[in-house]
């Protein structure tokens, strides 16, 4: 299977399955000498595992990271970084009697149709548990980022129509409430909204988004590596992602250029902008303010009603699910949309280092 790596100077290839013995990733690229230790990874593991809150699946995983290669006396050492996560709560019985059969909503028919096989067991690569590896190889470019003082931060932006108020933004109420949302009222609104649909046996969507602070200008390419292009590939990529938006993202569209145009002042000596519907990107390329994305997820398709399908003998049938599964994805998905953000922006620092002579000549010029 091709597909499973992402990134140029900074890669990453994830591996494993939902129900395998374990799943995993390995980063290459990464510069040596930065500190890192397993609880720089557990710290974000820990956002996304499942158990956790009462909008989430039920199945028990501690998710403990071993990272077992790339690591000397707590600092990288620029070979390969290969961590492993291993799967101790399968139930694989639950997904048995679903190898005859396609789940609406699910990957299980094109997969079918790619390979001519699949791995039934919770989804097998479809499986919402390959972000494990996403979110490890997230934590490191996040650490990396933060030694330059760039913040990558993301959180749950809206729950079915529950959309939060910025005026109230506090992401410390986010980081400790079951919905991921920086608005105390509209996560209560969204709590009650989320307790409805499990009473329907149904599943809810939303949205994501992600900030990220102190990002200098002239990041990403004019043509195809431009920055927004590369972050909508990262983000896209996740599963059940169905859109992607820099700033005002579809609303530009039904905006005027004297209101969506951005204008240029000059503030202490350095040129910003006096808005910033562009979301950080003008022409592919970072324009120093701050960077906004979201991600529009569709609800979790794994839902208990009674639902029609099709089986692999070409009959119609009627089936319902059984498992453990997430009412919504959005809460866990947070993280996984930070830290794709995080590894696609820290591969493409890399990349920019080659952009002007007078970087080179920095770096090596005695």
């Amino acid at each position: 299977m091709a597909g499973s790596t992402f990134g140029s100077l900074f890669k990453i290839t994830t591996w494993g399955e939902s129900h395998g013995a374990a799943l995993g990733v390995v980063v290459d690229g990464c510069p040596a000498g930065l500190a890192l230790c397993e609880v720089d990874i557990q710290t974000f593991l820990d956002r996304r595992k499942p158990g956790a809150t009462k909008f989430a699946t039920q199945r028990k995983e501690a998710d403990s990271v071993e990272i077992l290669s790339g690591i000397f006396e707590g600092k990288t050492t620029g070979t390969p970084i290969s961590m492993l996560i291993r799967n101790t709560s399968q139930r694989s019985a639950d997904y048995s009697e679903i190898a005859s059969y396609y789940r609406p909503g699910h990957a299980d028919y094109t997969f079918d149709q790619k390979y001519g096989f699949r791995d039934y067991r919770g989804g097998g690569r479809s499986s919402g548990r390959e972000t494990i590896g996403r979110v490890a190889a997230g934590a490191i470019a996040a650490k990396a980022l933060a030694q330059l003082g760039i913040s990558v931060t993301a959180y749950t932006y809206a729950i079915g129509d529950i959309t939060i108020n910025m005026e109230h933004f506090d992401l410390n109420e986010a980081r400790t409430n079951h919905t991921g949302m920086p608005d105390r009222e509209a996560n209560e609104k969204a709590a009650a909204y989320l307790q409805e649909c499990m009473k329907n046996l149904d599943s809810a969507g939303g949205v994501v988004a992600c900030s990220v602070k102190n990002l200098p200008a002239g990041i990403g390419e004019p043509v195809f590596g431009k920055l927004d292009a590369n972050l909508a590939k990262a983000i896209m990529s996740i599963g059940a992602v169905k859109a992607f938006e820099i700033g005002d993202g579809t609303a530009a569209a039904k905006s005027n250029g004297s209101i969506n145009n951005d204008c240029f002042r000059m503030k202490d000596g350095a040129v910003t902008k006096t808005t910033n519907h562009a979301g950080g990107v003008l022409g592919g390329i970072s324009d120093g303010s701050e960077l906004l994305l979201k991600a529009y997820f569709k609800p979790t398709p794994s839902i208990f009603q009674e639902q029609e399908t099709v089986n692999q003998n070409g009959e119609n049938i009627t089936v319902q699910i059984k498992g453990r599964h997430d009412p919504i994805i959005v809460p866990r998905a947070v993280v996984v949309v930070e830290a794709m953000t995080a590894v696609t922006i820290f591969d493409m620092l890399l990349q920019n280092m080659t952009a002007q002579m007078t970087h080179l000549q920095h770096f090596y010029k005695k």
